[in-house]
């Protein structure tokens, strides 16, 4: 086996110990195991020819989230960002340790941690490739939910947020999801369309 087939299957082996699980498609997966293979699936179909180093970086950017509680911080904004750098630092130092089993040179693991930590976002094209992943895979999966927790005003910050994160290429791509008529609406007037 490749190192890239190693480390995808390292991954994988650790998001499926999600006690978390999310139904799709009438199946039951473990939540963090799915979003991986959305992100995975999404970046190919988004970007074929993306690099190794993208590629792992995709299928680990929530590698074992559920370690790291969102309610172990303060329930505020300084805490929710504290909740979110930590985690970048967690997912790459998980990763990193699977990327040197797996044979991985050191440069190659550093690049990997640059990307999931989303370093010089808007400068780096890989790590703008990430982040445009990131934003369609909650654009296309995870903003229906949202929906029916949040009022119109904080889901029109949300999606305009979403949508300042994003490429030309990942807006032209996010246009061409497949959303509720309702849905399609709320974007269109967040983003004044």
């Amino acid at each position: 086996m490749t190192p890239f087939q190693n480390a995808s299957l390292w991954i994988d082996a650790e998001n499926a110990q999600d006690p978390n699980s999310e139904i799709y498609e009438s199946k039951t997966y473990p939540k963090e195991l799915l979003y991986s293979n959305r992100m995975y699936e999404r970046l190919l179909d988004f970007h074929p020819d993306a690099s190794e180093a993208v590629q792992i970086a995709s299928k680990a950017q929530h590698i074992c989230r559920w370690k790291v509680a969102r309610e172990s911080y303060p329930m505020d904004r300084v805490g929710y960002l504290k909740w979110r750098e930590d985690l970048k630092k967690f997912h790459a130092k998980l990763t990193a340790e699977i990327l040197e089993k797996a044979g991985y040179p050191q440069a190659f693991i550093d690049r990997v941690s640059f990307l999931i930590e989303k370093k010089l976002l808007k400068k780096d094209e890989e790590t703008q490739l990430l982040e445009d992943v990131i934003c369609l895979v909650f654009l296309e999966y995870y903003l229906d939910p949202f929906v029916h927790k949040h009022d119109t005003e904080k889901l029109k910050n949300i999606i305009l947020k979403t949508w300042n994160k994003m490429s030309d290429k990942g807006h032209q791509e996010a246009l061409k999801i497949n959303y509720t008529d309702a849905n399609l609406q709320l974007i269109k007037d967040a983003l004044g369309l």
